[in-house]
């Protein structure tokens, strides 16, 4: 019965990262591989624990929505509630889909399933639930990636910082990773920057990494960030922008501002 224990918790553990990184890829979450196996230790724990509680099956299932907020809480980083809730609806929903298929599967195969309140005890390899917690990973990078060429699209923003504005065509891209003292950075042209503040008065720095090497990009706070999409405008207040160092052309957009917005 220890080897069974043992093995659950080794596969509770991996489960719970691969439904975690599952999560992560879907809704673009900028959390650590180290915070996802933190959090992946949690839920081992409550897999464990949750059994000898020896409650019936309806506090049961409460008891293990409310681990699976609290090992979200762990394993993201979250701008405000709003993603957090993208973060923990996707971990609860690939959670869903993943138990369901096993369920199937152990059923139409006629293999002797037993789930005992948290953790799984049965003669079925550990390979066979893992593996279809990876086909849940493949279908989270297959909806992150339409997300991405959803998000592309040109927009049009209306910086204000103090006194002054500026207008620009811009869009998301998904491949700004660029953050400040934790609050994603968008990028604008240098001409664009000098109309709002004068690059010489911005004193906040922060370091990039590109193929070319390291560089140094100057960022400024705008008072407001007006995106308008079609017949839609939305506000974000206090929005940082970096100065690009190169000759751009379109503003480049943080995907962070999506959990904002509805463009």
């Amino acid at each position: 019965m220890q080897v069974y224990v043992e093995l659950a918790v080794l596969e509770n553990f991996c489960m719970d990262f691969f439904l975690l990184y599952a999560a992560k890829a879907a809704v673009k979450n900028r959390a650590s591989l180290k915070r996802l196996a933190l959090a992946s230790v949690l839920g081992a724990a409550f897999a464990v624990v949750i059994p000898v509680l020896g409650l019936g099956a309806v506090w049961a299932a409460a008891v293990k929505i409310l681990s699976g907020i609290a090992i979200c809480l762990v394993a993201g980083k979250f701008v405000n509630f709003k993603s957090f809730l993208k973060f923990t609806g996707a971990f609860l929903g690939f959670t869903a889909v993943l138990g369901g298929a096993l369920i199937g599967i152990f059923s139409l195969a006629g293999l002797d399933y037993a789930e005992g309140q948290g953790y799984l005890v049965s003669s079925v390899p550990i390979g066979i639930p893992l593996f279809c917690a990876l086909f849940v990973i493949l279908g989270a990078k297959l909806l992150a990636k339409r997300l991405k060429k959803t998000s592309g699209k040109e927009v049009i923003c209306r910086i204000y910082v103090g006194q002054s504005a500026a207008e620009i065509r811009g869009f998301f891209d998904s491949g700004n990773k660029v953050y400040s003292r934790g609050a994603p950075v968008n990028v604008v042209p240098a001409e664009i920057a000098e109309k709002l503040v004068g690059e010489k008065r911005i004193t906040e720095e922060v370091k990039i990494h590109t193929v070319t090497g390291s560089k140094t990009l100057k960022v400024f706070t705008a008072d407001k960030l007006e995106i308008c999409s079609g017949e839609k405008t939305e506000t974000i207040r206090g929005v940082k922008f970096g100065v690009s160092p190169q000759r751009i052309s379109l503003a480049v957009l943080h995907c962070d501002l999506l959990e904002e917005l509805n463009v």
